[in-house]
């Protein structure tokens, strides 16, 4: 594989993408923020990382492992953006001194945060050339096994992506194919960060799952176990939300039971048949508590930004702000007032045709 790639992170994701790409012939740089430094320092000195799994097996030697920036952004020209939602706005600020002309960050996955990273990287005054992407999904079924570890159960056939400006999408698209095979690119940044699909599934399955969660703390199969035909008929009126948001911007979007057969997760069929018939899924445990990224991510950068866009554009969500409403009574957190806004994405106040003219590169975005 040539070429040569930073990842951004370090966590569980983050150190399964550096491992396999280094395995397969990248030269990786891994970088991660200085507070979060603890993540790396394991592999800082030897900078290796034992892969195992689908994804291949063996010692990965990486090129480099830093929290400094300017190392980590001077080479390359791709830099892959792997950490929680809740982690876009550090990163982007920690990158905007460093990046150059025409560099691609592309977040994996975005779940419309993207649109946040170019808001901050104009505002820190970065080159206004520098394209920002999100994909639709993380690119593997992943766990760190160890702190020098990480075991690769899947890999997602076909990520989906969106680039902004999206008259770059062809050429990020073609820097991202030999890491990731199969890149399918959408029409720009909105319908990648819109087919996200953990928002869809998650809050849902552990709201209706919480007792079994608390109980067995996480000592059941989720995806197995968890989504029975019950708990995926409320999954399908996310989802119908979530196309509806879509739709009002002009985009027709894969319902989430096709989008997880295209993705590769299973066998088409309805939702239940889908998951249910996946090696990937059906291996994945509960998260141990209800408190986890599966509600404290998808519910407000997922569901309650979603159903914020759906308002902006005259969608009403009734499903999606009740289940933000529940989660917030659940966990004790108010998920409306922590999650991504329009302002934060940068977008307030734009109606339909404004959001797609903006996308495609007018009013500032990528100029």
């Amino acid at each position: 594989m040539p070429g040569s790639v930073t990842v951004l992170g370090g966590g569980n994701t983050a150190f399964a993408v550096a491992a396999k790409l280094a395995l397969e012939g990248a030269s990786v740089t891994l970088c991660e923020l200085q507070g979060f430094a603890q993540s790396v320092d394991p592999v800082r000195d030897s900078g290796r990382i034992t892969l195992d799994g689908v994804g291949g097996h063996g010692e990965a030697v990486l090129r480099c492992v830093t929290t400094d920036f300017v190392r980590a952004l001077a080479e390359n020209e791709v830099a892959l953006l792997i950490v929680p939602a809740y982690g876009h706005k550090a990163f982007a600020k920690s990158c905007a001194p460093h990046l150059r002309d025409n560099q691609v960050v592309v977040l994996m996955p975005g779940t419309l945060g993207s649109l946040e990273f170019k808001r901050i990287l104009r505002e820190q005054g970065a080159p206004a050339s520098v394209v920002v992407a999100e994909t639709d999904t993380a690119p593997y079924v992943c766990r760190k096994v160890a702190p020098t570890a990480a075991h690769i159960w899947g890999i997602v056939s076909a990520l989906g992506l969106g680039v902004l400006p999206s008259p770059e999408g062809e050429r990020v698209r073609e820097l991202l194919d030999p890491w990731f095979p199969g890149v399918r690119l959408y029409p720009n940044v909105l319908a990648a960060g819109l087919a996200a699909m953990n928002p869809v599934v998650h809050p849902a399955g552990v709201l209706l799952n919480a007792g079994r969660i608390e109980r067995s703390r996480g000592e059941f199969y989720f995806y197995e176990e968890g989504l029975t035909p019950g708990v995926c008929r409320l999954i399908y009126s996310v989802d119908n939300e979530r196309l509806a948001v879509a739709a009002a911007l002009g985009l027709t979007l894969d319902p989430v039971d096709l989008a997880f057969h295209e993705a590769g997760f299973g066998p088409k069929g309805d939702l239940w048949a889908t998951i249910n018939g996946s090696r990937m899924l059906t291996q994945l445990r509960a998260p141990v508590t209800i408190d986890s990224r599966w509600m404290t991510e998808d519910v407000p950068y997922g569901l309650a930004s979603w159903a914020s866009l759906g308002e902006q554009l005259g969608v009403n969500c009734p499903v999606m702000q009740s289940l933000v409403e529940l989660a917030s009574k659940t966990l004790g957190m108010d998920f409306r007032a922590t999650a991504r806004s329009p302002s934060d994405l940068g977008i307030a106040g734009m109606d339909a045709s404004a959001l797609i003219d903006y996308v495609r590169g007018g009013d500032g975005a990528g100029e």
